[in-house]
């Protein structure tokens, strides 16, 4: 009986000794890779930075694709990045937010609510190419839309809108029950509760997420490149039904030439695509705070 005590009592000590070692270790590991995460995007960000700065200029917006490095631009991609997030965010952001609100608020069916939530975080995980391959076969072959801008846009917006269903609905989440309670005791319906109480206290979560949204589409390749290939557009678009390439893929041509100098104008194409990104990012915390602000007041 004695030994047995015994035994048990060292093994508790030896349990006890373990976790200590892992708590110390712990902290370390954790740090290492942070810093080793940090050391890699830094090393990334000053090696873009010191390789493309000296390349930009106005005509790397303004000029179009060219054979020559030195008159190089990509007008067309921009052009052709604008119409595609811009329409996405058109299809994603409205349709998003009717859904969260749909679901979180309106739905009475508590099997098809959680069926659809669970496809919809599903959906967010969802690799992009797959969109693409999906948008290629439905909306270029089956509806006909060829390998225009409307096609790819409706693609990204396809991509975007399980990120915005999901953001808004945990956004509309955390609108206290105490808020829509009282105003359905002081006998509001449920269109003024969502109007005045869920929609004013939520936007900007909902906005912050959407903008995120858009921010990963502007920076995505895979599906466009399936939907419309790598093509040289010497002109803008002027009719949804164009075709038209993006600012990822004119990086990842002028990536694969082996010039120097294109390797140059890739550095730069990839600054101006950060701070496209910075910005939105900075966009979306400035509307987020403002309406915060506006809602506590």
């Amino acid at each position: 009986m004695a030994d047995t005590l015994l035994s048990q009592r060292d093994k508790f000590r030896r349990r006890d000794r373990a976790k200590q070692v892992l708590d110390r270790i712990a902290p370390f590991l954790l740090s290492l890779g942070v810093f080793v995460g940090v050391a890699a995007v830094t090393a990334l960000l000053f090696t873009v930075i010191t390789t493309g700065w000296h390349r930009l200029s106005w005509n790397l917006i303004f000029e179009y694709p060219s054979a020559n490095p030195e008159v190089a631009g990509m007008r067309s991609a921009f052009l052709g990045s604008f119409w595609t997030v811009s329409l996405s965010a058109l299809v994603s952001i409205p349709l998003g937010i009717a859904s969260a609100l749909y679901l979180t608020e309106w739905s009475s069916h508590r099997r098809l609510r959680r069926f659809l939530e669970f496809n919809m975080a599903n959906l967010a995980g969802v690799p992009s190419i797959i969109f693409g391959l999906v948008g290629l076969s439905i909306l270029t072959y089956g509806l006909g839309l060829g390998r225009s801008i409307i096609a790819g846009a409706f693609t990204l917006g396809i991509m975007t809108l399980p990120l915005v269903t999901v953001s808004a609905a945990e956004a509309i989440k955390s609108v206290p029950e105490a808020l829509k309670h009282g105003a359905y005791a002081l006998g509001a319906t449920k269109l003024q509760v969502t109007r005045h109480i869920i929609l004013p206290r939520s936007l900007p979560m909902m906005m912050t997420g959407a903008i995120l949204a858009i921010s990963r589409a502007i920076g995505e390749a895979a599906p466009i490149l399936v939907i419309s290939g790598l093509l040289f557009i010497r002109t803008d678009p002027t009719s949804v039904f164009d075709r038209f390439t993006v600012m990822p893929l004119q990086i990842f041509n002028w990536v694969s030439r082996p010039q120097p100098a294109f390797q140059e104008l890739s550095s730069a194409a990839i600054i101006v695509l950060l701070a496209l990104l910075m910005m939105f990012n900075a966009a979306a915390i400035a509307i987020r705070y403002r309406y915060q602000r506006r809602v506590m007041l």
